[in-house]
């Protein structure tokens, strides 16, 4: 399988998860009438379902209740997923490609629900501590997890690496 190919599936299969976990958070579950569902405990560790509507990018950031805010944060997601796709058909190692297909899955199935609802659906809650890290959902993980590995695949790759072959 080509490094295209591989990103590009990556991508759909998170923006497939990620969208089936909304729509179970949403339907099935009816998280927002419930507004939260504890689902582990462990010692001081935690993770619960609880219900945000996320009307900033990743994490929160950026919030804004204008009437355009939604659609400008979408279009602005597009635009970068355009240049990660640009990025990705020049990806040179499987890491790279598998990372690039995770931030654009992920920013993809955050536009589909910034069109959608006017907000993100945010819903996986861990806390530790008595602290709760922002609610998040399989969107943001992929666009986070993703963004890790390039950061790392920039510091580690050896400089003489060639590109493997597509």
């Amino acid at each position: 399988m080509s490094l295209r190919a591989a990103g590009l599936l990556f991508a759909l299969v998170l923006l497939v998860l990620d969208q089936l976990s909304k729509w179970w958070v949403l339907e099935v579950l009816d998280l927002p009438g419930r507004r939260s569902v504890p689902l582990l405990e462990a010692g001081p560790f935690g993770l619960d379902l609880t219900m945000v509507w996320n009307r900033g990018v990743t994490f929160g950031m950026f919030s804004g209740e204008g009437a355009w805010n939604h659609v400008i944060l979408a279009l602005l997601a597009m635009a970068v997923s355009v240049f990660l796709l640009r990025w990705l058909w020049k990806a040179e190692n499987r890491w790279a490609a598998l990372a690039l297909g995770a931030v654009i899955g992920g920013a993809v199935g955050n536009v589909i629900d910034r069109f959608r609802f006017g907000a993100v659906v945010d819903f996986v809650d861990a806390h530790a501590w008595g602290w709760h890290w922002y609610v998040f959902n399989i969107a943001d993980a992929g666009i986070v997890c993703g963004v890790a590995v390039l950061v790392a695949d920039a510091l580690i790759r050896p400089e003489g690496r060639r590109k493997e072959a597509p």
